[in-house]
């Protein structure tokens, strides 16, 4: 059986939780393998509405093993009030997984996040201000803390002593702040570790033994395409690579063993924080698919920026993929709009694209060229199958799919579960 991933083909908040829930019933153990509780995912089960920040959405459905992954980096703070939420709504959390490679969110990679944005200025990235990308810096630079140090409080206080002898000088020198001492954060770091040394293990080892034994395991990324470090709108991008290779990368899993990569796709776009956007609506068009599709940041709370379908950026997150299906969500935002336009290239100095333009530049000035079609009044909230839609929201489906050069495989129709035409089998030979 085999090992599926689930990627944002935008900016994010293409609902790729509904998605990871969705299939919840086919999988055995679903992964998150990137970035942190900077990455939310709303997800509807019987009308209940639950908004997860760092736990994988695969978390409520009874038979998966939820796993953190390796290429997680995890606030211990903000994992235990998640665990404390989802148990107190009478969701059994006892199953989680964690990663001892996993590198920590500590305090003071949250207060640098907040003081170097705000140092930023006019040039601030956007930050979620959840300490993502300082814990990443201290990654790469070999000054991260791991999972595993918290059973070792010799190590531990070493590492936070290593890490806050450059911090510290940052923080007083330059941003005025007070130094943090090694101990407070030492002590605060090992309170959790016996809560958490029940849920620790090797899962490498765990999710490729799944795997021989034929079971399935979804990998569920956060973030998307376009906020990857590597093929994202530098620098306004994550710190992380949460497209298809690097969720491989933040689980131990090899790439000859992905069998189906699923790339998430509103019918729209929206964008949180700041960075260039080629079909960005600043009118009532914008407010009104930021209203009617509910479009606030789960993490941040802030409006979504709100634009039409991107062509290019779809095909192009398909190229990066490798997207064996997209699934394409909130199509029903758009019932009601008698023209739907998508943009099949960008005007730059006078010449047309039609792919992603080579420089952030030439993006950054990009003009958007729209091809309109037929939008269509009827409500599309029950329709079920790919008949039940009207003719012209078949045929908006229909373009999208021939532009993406790839199949659509699921369309959304509304926030729950169920609100969900399937056009092709997404785990064909999976159990249910």
């Amino acid at each position: 059986m085999p090992a599926v991933v689930i990627v944002g083909a935008q900016w994010g908040d293409e609902g790729k939780g509904k998605a990871t829930d969705l299939l919840g019933e086919k999988v055995d153990y679903v992964v998150k393998p990137n970035g942190g509780n900077n990455a939310g995912h709303t997800v509807v089960v019987d009308g209940e509405k639950f908004e997860l920040k760092l736990l994988p959405a695969g978390i409520l459905s009874p038979q998966v093993t939820p796993v953190i992954g390796n290429g997680v980096v995890v606030n211990l703070a903000a994992l235990f009030e998640e665990i404390a939420m989802l148990t107190s709504r009478g969701v059994d959390t006892s199953r989680l997984r964690i990663s001892a490679n996993a590198h920590l969110v500590a305090p003071y990679h949250q207060t640098l996040d907040k003081v170097t944005e705000r140092f930023l200025g006019k040039r601030a990235i956007g930050t979620t201000g959840r300490g993502i990308g300082p814990a990443y810096m201290d990654k790469a630079g070999r000054l991260g803390i791991r999972v595993q140090d918290l059973f070792d409080p010799s190590i531990l206080r070493q590492k936070v002593e290593g890490a806050l002898r450059q911090k510290n000088e940052l923080l007083v020198k330059l941003y005025n702040r007070r130094a943090v001492e090694v101990e407070e954060i030492t002590q605060e770091l090992l309170s959790y570790a016996e809560r958490l040394r029940p849920m620790v293990v090797d899962t490498t080892l765990l999710l490729n033994e799944a795997l021989d034994r034929g079971e399935v395991v979804l990998m569920e990324g956060g973030q998307a395409t376009f906020l990857d470090v590597d093929h994202g709108t530098y620098p306004f991008v994550t710190s992380s690579n949460p497209t298809a290779g690097g969720a491989c990368t933040g689980t131990g899993i090899g790439p000859t063993r992905v069998d189906r990569v699923i790339g998430i796709a509103k019918a729209y776009t929206t964008r949180v924080g700041a960075g260039p956007f080629p079909t960005e609506l600043e009118d009532e068009w914008g407010e009104r698919l930021q209203r009617v599709g509910g479009e606030v940041g789960v993490n941040t709370g802030r409006p979504r920026r709100c634009g039409w379908y991107d062509a290019l950026m779809i095909r192009h997150a398909v190229r990066i993929n490798g997207f064996t299906d997209i699934v394409l969500t909130k199509l029903d935002v758009l019932t009601g709009i008698e023209q739907v336009p998508i943009c099949t290239g960008y005007e730059v100095d006078g010449e047309v694209h039609r792919e992603m333009p080579m420089t952030q530049t030439e993006f950054h000035h990009a003009v958007p060229v729209y091809e309109t079609l037929p939008g269509w009044s009827e409500d599309i909230s029950t329709a079920r199958r790919i008949e039940d839609l009207p003719q012209n929201a078949r045929a908006y489906v229909q373009r999208l799919e021939e532009l993406a050069g790839c199949r659509i495989s699921a369309i959304g129709v509304g926030p729950d579960r169920e609100d969900t035409i399937a056009v092709h089998d997404l785990l064909p030979g999976a159990q249910d």
